[in-house]
């Protein structure tokens, strides 16, 4: 797994880019067979099932208070709600809320409506929880982010200050874009039209995951690292913003002490925050959740479950998992596997988008290769059995 030849061409960062860009427009939309969990391993005491395997492109997750089950996409153009009418721990009804969008992958719900973000513009469906068969025509919360498809997909979240967060993910694989890009933004969806966005957070390539510590509230973020600089280099990232205003050092820095062989002698990784954990090298770290559920053990309860989607810019491929980072106070100590089991021996068989903790408590796990979304449950007697 050493890295790439540091004379290759696509260590030039215009043909990486264009590298780059043309690998993300081969990605399909979903996979064509059906979830394969056969070889999934968890801890001992948990199992996994298929919550849904009708949701082609499954990305982002939200929920309702009712556990409606909110569901984005990209290359479908559609955004789905999943109702478990029986409450079995599997979705009886699979209702399309929108079609012919432009990349819908964030969704959010917040005091009755569900929110999408597409690529340049926030949409809001109002009282969806009751009207899943007619969904209401949208209300364009704000439409003044910009159109780049390159990372232009989004994320969105409601923080506890009730605004609703929006990330500006880097136009390139690696450039100095400006304001508003590689950022996490925030509106006021109150406000006429959003009101102006504000930048929270700079120097974040593409962050499409991020939640708040349930104690300090505390935003905390994922971060995907640049390519075209090798298999090891850089690390993908897991940060921690406890005020607004810090620069996380793209396109400058890269995991807190890797120069940019481009633009790092502009600027010293030493100015800008480092990350709060590094995680695997292009592993595409995409959702995160803390865990506030009880279903699991004592020792998971407020710990970051991470959907890493995986690695297409390196020769041994890596990710295509849930990972656990372990954290004691306001420090991330710990980085492991969760859930795995999706690449087998180079072959893929699911790529893990978002998680979301049910009311239950069980997690839920998107895949956009499968169409699918998972749920991961615990059971002391499923370990009495096992032993």
């Amino acid at each position: 797994m050493g890295a790439r030849n540091p004379k290759s061409k696509i260590q030039n960062p215009k043909f990486a880019a264009l590298l780059g860009a043309a690998v993300l427009a081969l990605v399909p939309a979903c996979a064509a067979g059906k979830p394969q969990l056969g070889g999934i391993r968890l801890p001992p005491g948990f199992s996994i099932s298929v919550y849904s395997d009708a949701v082609p492109g499954a990305r982002s997750l939200a929920q309702s208070p009712r556990g409606i089950v909110y569901v984005g996409s990209m290359e479908t153009g559609k955004v789905y709600a999943l109702v478990d009418k029986d409450r079995d721990g599997r979705a009886d009804q699979v209702f399309t809320i929108a079609s012919g969008l432009r990349a819908p992958n964030g969704v959010a719900w917040r005091d009755g409506s569900l929110y999408v973000a597409e690529i340049s513009r926030v949409l809001r469906f109002d009282g969806i929880d009751d009207h899943l068969a007619s969904p209401p025509k949208p209300v364009v919360v704000t439409d003044t982010y910009p159109s780049d498809g390159h990372h232009g997909w989004k994320f969105i979240r409601f923080g506890p200050d009730g605004k609703l967060y929006v990330p500006v993910g880097a136009p390139c694989n690696v450039c100095e874009p400006g304001d508003p890009y590689a950022s996490i933004t925030r509106i006021d969806p109150k406000a006429p039209k959003g009101g102006k966005p504000e930048i929270v957070a700079r120097g974040i390539r593409n962050t499409v995951g991020f939640d708040w510590q349930p104690k300090t509230g505390v935003l905390w973020f994922t971060d995907n690292g640049r390519d075209m600089m090798g298999d090891d280099m850089p690390p993908d990232e897991l940060n921690r913003a406890p005020r607004a205003g810090l620069n996380f050092g793209f396109p400058y820095c890269h995991g807190g002490d890797a120069s940019d062989p481009e633009f790092g002698r502009k600027h010293p990784c030493s100015e800008f925050t480092p990350p709060a954990i590094k995680l695997g090298p292009h592993v595409a770290a995409l959702g995160m959740r803390f865990y506030t559920g009880t279903m699991f053990p004592q020792r998971y309860r407020g710990q970051i479950f991470i959907a890493e989607h995986g690695s297409w810019n390196r020769s041994e491929k890596i990710g295509y998992r849930v990972t656990l980072v372990r954290v004691e106070g306001d420090r991330a100590v710990s980085y492991e596997p969760f859930a795995e089991g999706w690449l087998h021996g180079g072959r893929v068989s699911g790529r893990p988008v978002d998680v979301e903790v049910m009311p239950d408590g069980a997690l839920l796990v998107s895949d956009d290769d499968a169409g699918a979304i998972y749920r991961i449950a615990w059971s002391a007697k499923k370990i009495a059995i096992d032993l």
